[in-house]
């Protein structure tokens, strides 16, 4: 990732209610959710979080797929992979015992999960 690309992710993330959007697509990885529903949750009409979804979608913090009559939104998790790369990428002038508690705090907080059958299909 380069620096127009975290300014471009950063700037999307500096407004609160793509912020917990985001957080909670978080949440749903790897299904996401329908954006009338993430609108439903947020509390926040539909035009107004199509704006939000959209700027989201721009800085490449999340995705859309439609799916029959529903556009679902999942989070880009290799775009936060590379955000947060970035934010530590020279971090401890090359001293990892000194990151260690920081890569420790990024690891993921489950264990990996089997790919579903669609993954395995499309494999």
């Amino acid at each position: 990732m380069d620096t127009d690309q975290a300014i471009l992710a950063f700037s999307a993330l500096a407004q609160s209610t793509r912020l917990e959007v985001f957080r909670l697509l978080m949440e749903h990885e790897p299904d996401g959710l329908p954006a009338g529903e993430v609108a439903r949750r947020m509390g926040v009409p539909h035009n107004t979080m199509s704006t939000h979804l959209a700027i989201l979608t721009r800085a490449g913090l999340i995705e859309a797929e439609r799916q029959s009559r529903s556009i679902v939104y999942r989070a880009q998790l290799e775009a936060v992979r590379g955000l947060a790369g970035f934010l530590v990428k020279d971090c401890c002038g090359g001293r990892p015992e000194l990151c260690a508690p920081l890569i420790a705090d990024l690891s993921p907080c489950c264990s990996p999960q089997k790919p579903s059958s669609k993954e395995v299909a499309h494999g």
